[in-house]
């Protein structure tokens, strides 16, 4: 799929046995990204589409769930509120036998109070939610909830369709095509546009030329609304990386050895005998057990200090299955919440033992946090689940316009059956000055080791370019 005429960029082929003459630096680079342009548009654009309308259910989800769980998550109950110890009491009435988790205290009037509890039988980051009305105690049902925003089944179903389209791990290997990929085109088509729109200044860049029929025209809109989504999807396909297998376990490392990993309040108590680890990787096989009563009656103890503590937005209490550990209290990952400050309270004295807040956390860990909640549409609410409910629609414009370019180029003889569009003219390589084609490669080689989902498929890129070179050959000579 190019952006240019491909007449515009190389020249024809040298004549068999003849060395072809090199190009500049500006039209090598040109030429080379016009080649990757076409092969990544070609074979992971399909990825792509995929991700992208997997994504634009993903963007929306959050609105959805609210409407189609709305008796789920809202009552109409008004007055005081129970005490959370009478929430969570009547909660473990539903769920006897499960062991309690965590407590999401209702944030507004109208709003249920979430008792999540540890079930066995569900998968990773799954907990079993009792929904309880506050204000009279009672339940109101119980779901499956899924990681840190507390998404319901409608939410996870499509959470999980976008990330692995339900293959499991094996299914991940498509996204992170996807994610890792999304730069390296919109970036190479980027160049392309803007050496063909260097005459016709900024307004060439960013509106087509609408007097344009057939192809022109198609490569106008396909290079605009390309440049108009750029930055989301480049942002889109940063975050998309850091949820990946390969690219993320380097992600992680890095983020680790950088000291920009997201900070946790120490749980142990002190004079407890135990290391201090991160909320919610308690020992579950602890000696200190707390009676479950005693446990739940110092929940709103635990809730007042950490209002008192300035957590005033909507939070989530863990509670510890032993008593060698603090109680913990953070702000939930939901929408127009932008801090994660957490508290850790000693729950039999009410005393604060260690606090964190968002304002000390490193730059880096701030933004990593701000972008999860961007991707996932939780930032800004609606305004920002429309965003990127644009740019995916966006997204599908261009790949779709991108196919129908590639047709449109097709050669056409009267007698003879449709074929597929003609690929960019060969001897790019060759032509590109030894001073660009080195760094080149050094580039290419520690992105593709950094992401093998884009180091892999560039190989097989460059041996199937090489294997259409051989076979051509000879109808050449």
């Amino acid at each position: 799929m190019s952006l240019t005429d491909l007449t515009d960029v190389v020249d024809a082929e040298a004549p068999p046995g003849e060395e072809p003459h090199r190009y500049s630096m500006r039209k090598a680079l040109a030429a080379l990204a016009l080649r990757l342009h076409f092969y990544a548009g070609v074979f992971v654009a399909p990825f792509i589409l995929v991700a992208a309308v997997t994504g634009g259910l993903y963007a929306v989800a959050p609105t959805v769930e609210s409407i189609v769980n709305h008796d789920l998550l809202h009552v109409d109950s008004t007055g005081p509120a129970r005490s959370l110890a009478e929430q969570v009491a009547a909660a473990r009435g539903v769920e006897p036998n499960l062991v309690l988790s965590a407590v999401d205290p209702a944030q507004r009037t109208g709003d249920t109070t979430r008792v999540l509890f540890t079930d066995p039988t569900l998968g990773e980051s799954e907990n079993r939610a009792v929904f309880i009305d506050p204000q009279t105690a009672h339940p109101v049902g119980d779901r499956v909830v899924y990681g840190s925003t507390g998404a319901l089944p409608l939410r996870t179903w499509i959470d999980r369709l976008h990330r692995n389209l339900h293959l499991g791990e094996t299914g991940r290997l498509y996204s992170e095509l996807a994610a890792s990929w999304l730069w390296v085109v919109a970036l190479a088509g980027l160049v392309l546009w803007v050496r063909r729109s260097r005459r016709g200044g900024v307004r060439r860049l960013l509106w087509p030329d609408r007097s344009r029929a057939g192809r022109r025209r198609t490569v106008g809109w396909h290079a605009a609304v390309g440049v108009w989504i750029l930055l989301p999807l480049l942002f889109l396909s940063a975050t998309g990386m850091t949820w990946s297998t390969h690219a993320g376990a380097h992600i992680d490392r890095l983020r680790a050895e950088l000291s920009w990993t997201t900070p946790s309040v120490r749980t142990a108590l002190p004079g407890a005998g135990q290391s201090a680890v991160p909320a919610g990787e308690h020992d579950h096989h602890g000696s200190h057990a707390v009676a479950s009563g005693d446990r739940d009656r110092q929940l709103d103890a635990v809730f007042a200090t950490a209002r008192a503590q300035g957590l005033d937005g909507p939070v989530e209490i863990t509670v510890p299955a032993t008593g060698a550990d603090a109680v913990t209290v953070k702000e939930r990952r939901l929408s127009g919440v932008l801090t994660q400050d957490a508290v850790a309270v000693d729950g039999s004295t009410g005393a604060v033992t260690d606090i964190q807040r968002f304002a000390d956390w490193p730059l880096a860990a701030k933004l990593a946090n701000w972008g999860i909640q961007l991707h996932m549409g939780m930032m800004f609410g609606l305004a920002n689940q429309l965003l990127l409910l644009a740019t995916m629609i966006g997204l599908l414009t261009v790949i779709v316009r991108g196919y129908l370019m590639w047709w449109q180029r097709r050669p056409v003889r009267t007698g003879q059956r449709p074929s597929f569009g003609r690929p960019p003219r060969r001897g790019a390589l060759r032509r590109t000055p030894v001073a660009l084609l080195v760094p080149l490669a050094v580039i290419a080689a520690a992105v593709g080791w950094f992401a093998p989902l884009i180091g892999i498929p560039l190989l097989v890129f460059l041996a199937v370019d090489v294997l259409l070179g051989l076979l051509r050959r000879p109808r050449t000579a």
